[in-house]
């Protein structure tokens, strides 16, 4: 963990970029806008967020809870794991950041009061404590393991309401093969339609998903800095939201060499901090329709 990690971690943000996380500029503006324009609409329910880490996300999502709604979020924090399977993988990733406390006191940055907070494995809320048809909006980014994943999403399916929308995370990473399962299982067989892709999130309703892509084409993507491209996946149609390409940035000899001689995990390891470097000097905000 780096200096800079351990002081956000310890203390209150003093901006919501300052909180550790992966939930980049592209998906916050695709929950901003989605959200948004639910609330617009009318449509109201609640949310829930299954896997928070630190807070990023869920601050957001805080911001669009309406009177009467309530937000959810679902980890485990600092208890243990249930199994040695999500053991391992969170010493791997997140042990040594991931507290209760720390996502309360980012949380608390930003909002008067917190969420319902259950510390337990997202599967404790298959026993029904979220109503069935109660949520407008599921983000779903706890395990990668593929039987969690699909539990979480069947549990996001069953606290949906029937135009509801979830939100499923790392779909479609190297390092996330039971995630990729999970999300093309509930696509190819358990009936969910997706509508919108962008490299880390995958975005579908088990409802109407054409009223969805229309919603997401009444925004000027392009205009912000984003691609829009459609495809179609099993008959269904998809859009792709994608960063605006930039010129090649020209490295020098020595940082070429020194990319081309690390080690493979320590090359990706430092191409991602590059990454989200980049990413938080080019955050926008995001626009409420």
């Amino acid at each position: 963990m780096t200096t800079c990690e351990t002081a956000a971690v310890q203390s209150a943000p003093l901006r919501r970029d300052d909180i550790p996380g992966w939930f980049f500029s592209l998906d916050r503006a695709a929950f901003g806008h989605l959200l948004a324009t639910q609330s617009a609409a009318g449509v109201t329910g609640d949310i829930l967020e299954l896997g928070s880490y630190l807070g990023r996300s869920a601050v957001l999502l805080g911001d669009h809870l309406r009177p009467g709604e309530r937000l959810t979020v679902c980890d485990l924090f600092d208890s243990d794991a249930g199994d040695a399977d999500n053991a391992a993988e969170m010493a791997m990733s997140y042990r040594r950041t991931l507290t209760r406390s720390a996502f309360e006191a980012n949380y608390l940055a930003f909002h008067d009061a917190l969420p319902e907070i259950v510390q337990a494995p997202t599967s404790a809320l298959a026993d029904g404590r979220i109503r069935a048809d109660s949520c407008r909006f599921v983000h779903v980014d706890a395990s990668h393991l593929y039987e969690h994943v699909a539990g979480d999403i069947a549990v996001a399916r069953a606290a949906l309401a029937a135009d509801g929308l979830v939100a499923l995370d790392d779909y479609r990473s190297e390092h996330t093969p039971g995630v990729s399962a999970a999300v093309w299982e509930a696509v190819f067989t358990g009936g969910l339609r997706p509508v919108l892709l962008t490299p880390m999130k995958f975005y579908g309703t088990w409802g109407d998903a054409a009223a969805v892509r229309e919603v997401l084409l009444g925004r000027d993507w392009q205009a912000e800095g984003y691609t829009v491209d459609e495809d179609t996946i099993a008959g269904s149609r998809v859009l792709r939201l994608n960063y605006q390409v930039k010129a090649p940035v020209q490295r020098s000899t020595p940082r070429r060499l020194a990319l081309d001689l690390l080690p493979p995990v320590a090359t990706r390891a430092t191409r991602r901090v590059l990454r989200t470097l980049r990413e938080r000097r080019a955050v926008q905000p995001v626009r409420a329709v």
